[in-house]
């Protein structure tokens, strides 16, 4: 279980790992590029050390929001993401598909992806993302497809947050992709047109038995709270929420393990 150093915005890194830690959380995924720091890795892996909180996986720099993070050159920044989670012990390099109009990187993606998790030892999971919508257009920004089932990726990132957004189910995701599903943003949404990131259990996506499908199916990859929390109205309320919610998150894990949780 870990927590998505996103998830505290607008506080910082430092601030996850402090709570992290208070929590008791068994890691953190580490967002590249949401505040300064996040790039430094010889200051995060101080953090690792002075928190004893592990990072469990790298969140590429592929928002549009983090576009010019360590340079330009998207394959640049996914092998610097590659060399982040080998310096600090990571496994998992989060990566989104290329944007419509990235299309040199989108040529050769899918194998590059496998070429390069091969190259670093690292697993590079591609994530599930979702068409723009708005009155009257839909527009489907990802390619090959914001949908990765039927691409030929070795491992994807569940996000039930992008899984809402795009009007789709996370339980038939979980079903469809099997053992290639090696990474989960546990989060949640509504269907609307904005990528809300919502606590699980708030949403449409039914959070609490896609986790007890993974306990169930002994799926062993790491799971990350990543969640809008900015409603919060200080530091402790937002450390009371997420105590709460992965005392929860670990609770439907135990039910799902010992077969006594909810059937969908």
């Amino acid at each position: 279980m870990g927590l998505g150093t996103s998830t505290v915005y607008p506080e910082t890194t430092a601030n996850a790992f402090e709570l992290a830690a208070a929590v008791g959380y068994d890691g953190v995924e580490l967002m590249v590029g949401i505040d300064p720091p996040s790039t430094d890795i010889d200051y995060v892996r101080k953090l690792v050390d002075y928190h004893q909180v592990p990072v469990l996986s790298v969140h590429s720099p592929c928002l549009v929001i983090t576009q010019n993070i360590w340079g330009n050159d998207p394959w640049e920044k996914l092998r610097r993401s590659c060399r982040a989670a080998n310096d600090l012990g990571a496994d998992v390099v989060v990566v989104h598909p290329p944007f419509l109009w990235q299309r040199e990187y989108a040529r050769n993606f899918v194998a590059g992806i496998r070429g390069l998790a091969r190259q670093t030892g690292v697993t590079l999971a591609v994530e599930n993302m979702y068409p723009w919508r708005a009155p009257g257009a839909t527009v489907f920004g990802y390619v090959p497809d914001w949908d990765p089932t039927e691409q030929d990726y070795d491992a994807l990132t569940l996000d039930l947050s992008h899984a809402a957004t795009a009007q789709a189910s996370s339980l038939d995701y979980v079903e469809a992709w099997g053992n290639r599903l090696r990474h989960v943003h546990l989060t949640d949404g509504l269907g609307s047109s904005r990528d809300e990131h919502l606590f699980p259990g708030e949403g449409n996506q039914d959070a609490w038995q896609v986790v007890e499908r993974l306990a169930a199916g002994r799926y062993s990859g790491h799971i990350i709270h990543e969640i809008n929390t900015r409603r919060a109205a200080d530091h402790e309320e937002r450390e009371q929420q997420l105590a709460d919610c992965l005392k929860q998150t670990r609770r439907h894990l135990m039910l799902g393990r010992t077969g006594r949780g909810e059937r969908p």
